[in-house]
């Protein structure tokens, strides 16, 4: 308390508040995966008691976990690699915010906006939605699913969020923001927690991403909010959970490898690439919908 009373006192100390905050946002995250290792536990206690545990559902959850592995080594090499380049680039823009709590808390809702925007395009984009349909091949949704993340997801991420550079913010400031986004993810993939009342109109919730995991007809594209699911209510993209989903891809994927599960749309996609007749069919197979198929006239 004392090092978080000095650090907003001294605000003309940036070095120290940019420090504060990169130190701040991953506490946070690791205090997260601590509480999301004892919240998979009780997850799984329930499974049993409710004896619906079988052998399958406990490897799809392993198989979750265990995506994870090639997504984290990439993730070394991108985001250092992306706080390098954002660094360089912040050098160079004449324009720049203020250190301060009050730049962090406007960065962090217009950082939560525009992962919005990418989780938006990643459904809409093929080429994105190859590597975001790992995050939703789970028939399961438990804790480890939230661990469920293409290796490609980083790249992804710093690119979208490069707008937020070119304001003016500081490259900590924004990497934060990314940091506590992603934490709170995990306590919303889950089938434990019920309806929230009042906090459902303002904040993305386990009921709101149960339906975001769907593959039911009324509710595949819905509900891509991160933090805040104002952003759906706003675009129309909200939709209410009436039922409990039916997780997973409209075409199942039942494998538990994790290579498989990180490029199982990849030959989906490469096998249509090989059938295109010309250039405006790689390009509608790549940056399309998928699902996206030619007409005959094309």
């Amino acid at each position: 308390m004392n090092e978080f009373i000095y650090y907003f006192i001294n605000l003309e100390n940036i070095t120290s508040l940019t420090d504060f905050f990169e130190r701040m946002s991953f506490d946070v995250y690791d205090w997260v995966l601590v509480f999301a290792i004892l919240f998979l536990m009780i997850e799984l206690a329930d499974d049993a008691v409710k004896k619906r545990l079988t052998g399958e559902r406990l490897l799809e959850t392993l198989s979750s976990i265990f995506t994870q592995v090639p997504f984290y080594l990439a993730e070394v090499f991108v985001f250092a690699g992306a706080v390098y380049g954002y660094f360089i680039v912040y050098e160079y823009i004449p324009w720049k915010m203020p250190v301060n709590a009050q730049s962090f808390v406007l960065v962090l809702v217009m950082a939560d906006f525009t992962y919005y925007v990418e989780h938006f395009c990643m459904h809409k984009v093929r080429l994105f939605w190859a590597a975001h349909s790992v995050h939703h091949s789970s028939n399961v949704m438990n804790t480890a699913t939230a661990f469920r993340f293409s290796l490609f997801d980083p790249v992804l991420s710093a690119t979208f969020h490069l707008p937020l550079l070119l304001l003016g913010f500081h490259p900590v400031l924004i990497f934060s923001a990314e940091v506590l986004i992603q934490a709170y993810q995990f306590w919303i993939h889950n089938e434990m927690v019920g309806k929230l009342g009042p906090l459902e109109w303002i904040f993305n919730t386990p009921s709101h991403h149960r339906v975001h995991h769907g593959s039911d007809k009324e509710y595949i594209d819905t509900n891509y909010g991160g933090i805040f699911i104002v952003w759906d209510r706003l675009f129309g993209t909200f939709a209410e959970e009436k039922q409990l989903p039916k997780y997973g891809l409209t075409t199942p994927m039942t494998s538990k490898n994790p290579i498989t599960v990180q490029f199982y749309e990849f030959g989906k996609m490469f096998k249509d690439l090989r059938k295109a007749e010309n250039m405006s069919q790689v390009m509608g197979y790549l940056f399309r919908g998928p699902g996206w198929r030619p007409k005959q006239s094309e």
